[in-house]
């Protein structure tokens, strides 16, 4: 049996890049699965559907079941929608990819309000929505006595677990998404569920049309090249987590990419300063802090080095 079969999936943004990889490689596991994709531009401007067609038409001439779904993420209802269409159309739903995403990078001193909502509408708010309309159904359907096992796996980024200049909407959106996970997999473990993130290396429009400076550090390949910036790296992570024997996996964040997963322990208590009997004063509990921080300096990742191999 494959390792998903009997499955449902949907997956938003799974038009192209990343989200195209994971329904293609979902689909083969057995899984059958709805491509949302709004098919816009890498700025959240525009819209297609051929995207979410073309990705249809791959998976139905390999043997395997899809449907498209081009609603936005963003508008509480749609998200509903595209729920329902797992349901409507396959019977159920098991499995929630939160990938759909948008870039406008900006300085902070440069960010519009339009380009900070914008981004944070798609990542946040739309993960949100999606993630609310599939849990409130897997719950309904636990209380009722049928057990579907959700999986929900959002999707974050280095940005937000690393930081990146020019990326204050993006990367508060991205590490927002990790939190959510961690908070929904607690809130939803009762019913059978898991809820997990993924933070992934990988060269897509993000990447690359967005990003060119980020893109230098990803050079394309020859065909039949070894090419550790595909985003069909990510997609073997996303269907493990979609499968049964990730069932004990509960409110983690991975980063993946390049032929790696790295496991990311988030806060943490990295020191501590204590003083008891009296209150601190500001330059005494300073220069205490100063001393601490000494300790704990060591080299951080940084995306630049991610993107270089070297991490």
């Amino acid at each position: 049996m494959a390792l998903l079969e009997g499955k449902v999936a949907a997956i938003t943004g799974a038009g192209r890049g990343i989200g195209r990889e994971e329904a293609l490689l979902l689909a083969k596991h057995g899984a059958k699965v709805v491509i949302n994709d709004l098919g816009g531009h890498f700025d959240g401007t525009g819209q297609s559907r051929s995207p979410a067609e073309d990705v249809v038409k791959e998976i139905r001439s390999a043997g395997g079941e899809a449907v498209a779904n081009f609603e936005s993420v963003t508008d509480f209802k749609s998200a509903k929608r595209i729920i329902d269409c797992a349901i409507d159309n396959f019977g159920k739903l098991n499995i929630v990819v939160n990938n759909a995403g948008i870039l406008r990078d900006r300085m902070i001193f440069n960010m519009s309000e339009e380009d900070w909502d914008a981004v944070v509408g798609v990542h946040l708010r739309g993960s949100f929505n999606v993630a609310r309309h599939a849990c409130s159904y897997w719950r309904e359907q636990h209380k009722a006595g049928n057990v579907l096992n959700g999986r929900l796996i959002n999707t974050s980024s280095d940005s937000g677990l690393l930081g990146n200049a020019g990326q204050s909407n993006y990367g508060s959106a991205k590490a927002a998404v990790a939190s959510m996970a961690i908070i929904v997999d607690r809130e939803m473990s009762r019913y059978g569920v898991t809820a997990n993130a993924i933070a992934p290396v990988a060269r897509t429009r993000l990447t690359v049309d967005a990003t060119p400076q980020t893109a230098a550090g990803m050079g394309q390949v020859k065909q039949g090249e070894w090419d550790p910036f595909t985003p069909a790296h990510v997609a073997p992570l996303v269907a493990w987590l979609s499968s049964d024997d990730a069932k004990d996996v509960h409110g983690e964040v991975f980063r993946v990419g390049m032929g790696n997963v790295w496991l990311m322990k988030g806060w943490h208590t990295g020191g501590k300063i204590s003083k008891k009997g009296s209150m601190w004063e500001p330059a005494e509990l300073g220069a205490k802090l100063k001393e601490e921080l000494a300790k704990g300096v060591t080299k951080k990742e940084s995306m630049g080095e991610v993107m270089g191999g070297n991490v």
